[in-house]
Order: C-alpha cells, then structure tokens, then sequence
C-alpha cells in the first residue's frame, strides 16, 4: 500500500468545508457536515472555533483542541479533488 499523504496545511473555507494540502502537492475539499450533528464534533458548528483548526506536528492529521481531530488518512480518502469541488463553488 501506497503512503498516505501528510498534511502540510489546512483552512476552513464556505460554511462546512476545510481546504486541505497534502506533501505530494494534492489539495483536496473535505466536508464536516456529517461530523456536526454527532456529539464529539459539535464545537464544530460555532464557525470561530471551526476556523481554529491546525495542522498537527509531522503533518499527521489536524486538530482543534486535544479531543476533536481528524486523521490525515480521513482527509485522504474521504476529501474531494478540489479543482473539482472549487469549481462547484465559483460557477
């Protein structure tokens, strides 16, 4: 299996949505909406604390606090190219 893709930056973009870049030059769209409704990731739905988040050290994954992060894995294989999910945004 191929090596996932380390995260070198992250940013919350539109209502629900983080612009993530990975160390093999990918950026992806990754969508927290299905994450909101469930209870370890309410925080998520107050947009100051949601545009908070931070790449975690080695690029592993991000993290608002010590108890809501996401794996660079999830990111990975759940996010959207985003030239194709910016393009949506923009037309």
């Amino acid at each position: 299996m191929d090596r996932i893709p380390r995260v070198v930056s992250v940013a919350a973009i539109g209502e629900t949505e983080l612009l993530v870049h990975f160390d093999n030059g990918a950026d992806k769209v990754y969508d927290l909406t299905p994450l909101l409704s469930k209870p370890p990731f309410q925080m998520l739905n107050v947009p100051a604390f949601r545009k908070a988040v931070t790449v975690d050290p080695g690029g592993y994954g991000i993290s608002w606090n010590d108890d809501i992060d996401l794996s660079e894995y999830e990111l990975w294989t759940n996010g959207q190219d985003a030239s194709n999910e910016l393009l949506k945004h923009t037309a």
